[in-house]
Order: C-alpha cells, then structure tokens, then sequence
C-alpha cells in the first residue's frame, strides 16, 4: 500500500512585525516531542530571519499583505518555506562590520543545509530552507 506523506503545518500572518514572534511560535509549537534541542533552535531562528526580510522586503501594504509560512519533513529534512507577495529575489549580502543589517539570509546560509528563492505560480516569491533530522557532529 502507498504510504501517504504528512501534511505540511501551514499558517498565514499579516505582514507586521508581531507576527515574527507569532510564527517562530506556532513552529515551536509544531514540533514533535524528543526533537534534536538545536534543531528546534535553528528552526526557530530560520523562522525568525525569513519572515522578518519578508516583511521588510517582501510586501507592499503592511495592512492588507500576508506572509505565508508552511513547515514539513521529507527526505530527513525539516523543511520551512516562507512566501510573501513580492517580486523582489533575496540576495545573500556580505555587509562590513559596522552594517547595522543585511545579516539574515548569512545566517540561513550557514544553519540551512540547502535553501533556494522560488517564484511563486500566481504571485510572489517563497524561500525554501531545510535542516536535518539528525546532524554528525
């Protein structure tokens, strides 16, 4: 018989800055008892960095836009993929010392084994980051 996948957590914020505390929550949330502590950690701070450029970066009207977060696990990965309604693509930066900003996608791409920026089909755009379930070292 076919094993039927999980159905990935989806939730949908307005585009304001509460909602980062809101969804690195409902992530926590989300999780299974017994996960990796640091992997619960680096989830929530991926979760913190995408949405936070997402709605700096990535919506037009604070009162009317959403963010959309969906997590899931396949191929021994927890995936986290965060969307808003721009067009704009993230682009990693390399900001000197004294840059107050430009550090959060730095910091998904050292925590993430594999992230990328994907058009979505309608409108806007999602950045898809994944960690391990388990990690040597």
């Amino acid at each position: 018989m076919l094993e039927i996948p999980l159905v990935p957590s989806l939730w949908r914020f307005p585009a304001h800055p509460t909602s980062v505390r809101r969804a690195r929550q409902a992530v926590a949330e989300s999780l299974p008892d017994g996960l990796r502590p640091q992997l619960g950690d680096d989830l929530r701070l991926l979760t913190s960095e995408l949405v936070t450029n997402a709605i700096r970066h990535g919506v037009c009207r604070e009162d009317e836009d959403l963010i959309e977060l969906v997590l899931w696990p396949a191929d021994g990965h927890y995936w986290l993929a965060v969307s808003d309604p721009g067009t704009g693509k993230p682009v990693l930066a390399h900001p000197d010392a004294n840059s107050e900003n430009g550090r959060g996608l730095l910091l998904v791409d050292r925590l993430a084994t594999a992230w990328a920026v994907r058009p979505r089909p309608m409108r806007g755009t999602s950045v898809v980051a994944g960690l391990p379930f388990c990690q040597d070292s």
